[in-house]
């Protein structure tokens, strides 16, 4: 279980390194996909703090609130809108430094200061997107985005 996750301290790489194998086992030991991305949210959402911490699945031409942790949360996402449709429209992951400088932003929650949206892969289909708010400014970086990716692949096994 997440709450028995024995995460090291120090840089934010030396805690993702600590936390990949741990959730790789914990994945391991499930196959349905909602009950890893619950896990995944919250294992990351325990570990780092952030403000919000879930996932948005696709269906149709929307994303639908999928598992997450934090505040109450925006439940429908249009493809192409905000910073969730553009990464799931583009097909990349996106790092938002400041929310209120990028276009379009929609504000589920006026204390949300930056953001990340990492697309998630089954099987090279995107079947929902990772996304991440932070109460600060400029909380997310290319090692966030590397590791992200990298975790979020394992839910495609």
């Amino acid at each position: 279980m997440a709450e028995n996750l024995n995460i090291t301290h120090g840089t934010k790489e030396e805690v993702y390194t600590s936390l990949y194998p741990q959730l790789r086992s914990l994945l391991d030991a499930e196959r349905d996909p909602i009950a890893n991305m619950a896990n995944l949210a919250a294992a990351l959402h325990l570990t780092f703090g952030f403000w919000w911490t879930g996932f948005y699945r696709v269906s149709g031409e929307e994303l639908i609130l999928g598992p997450f942790q934090g505040p109450l949360a925006c439940t429908r996402i249009r493809r192409g809108r905000g910073v969730c449709g553009t990464a799931w429209l583009e097909q990349r992951s996106i790092i938002v430094p400041d929310v209120d400088q990028f276009p379009g932003h929609i504000v589920c929650s006026s204390a949300s200061r930056s953001e990340i949206v990492v697309p998630v892969k089954l099987q090279g289909e995107t079947v929902a997107v990772l996304d991440i708010d932070s109460d600060r400014l400029a909380t997310f970086d290319d090692t966030d985005r590397l590791w992200l990716e990298r975790i979020v692949a394992l839910l495609d096994r």
